[in-house]
């Protein structure tokens, strides 16, 4: 379950016994999936770039998706088949969060 607070998830391509999740393609494959849903609804040629709420990326070496929780608000539907999609494949999802630039000075 994601709280309400987050952001953005991640889903990592390990799965929840340390194993590198297959195909090697899977990322590129379920954002591709994912493009017709972003803000404004799907335009012609939306399909051909990624959608800002579902983007491939690669995280310490490996591949995962980070699913913007603005598509949970907009597109519920679209949202359960991500984060399904993660649990019916035993994948890891994390919270990301927000860290300072510097951190803060001591007084």
């Amino acid at each position: 379950m994601v709280s309400p607070s987050a952001k953005e998830v991640f889903i990592l391509g390990i799965t929840q016994d340390g194993r590198t999740f297959r195909p090697s393609d899977w990322a590129e494959r379920l954002a591709g999936v994912m493009s017709q849903f972003r803000p404004g609804g799907a335009t012609p040629g939306s399909h051909l770039s990624y959608s800002p709420w579902c983007v491939p990326n690669t995280l310490d070496g490996n591949k995962c998706v980070i699913v913007h929780t603005d598509l949970r608000d907009e597109e519920p539907m679209a949202w359960s088949f991500v984060m399904n999609f993660a649990k019916d494949n035993g994948l890891q999802v994390v919270e990301a969060c927000l860290l300072p630039e510097h951190p803060p000075s001591k007084i």
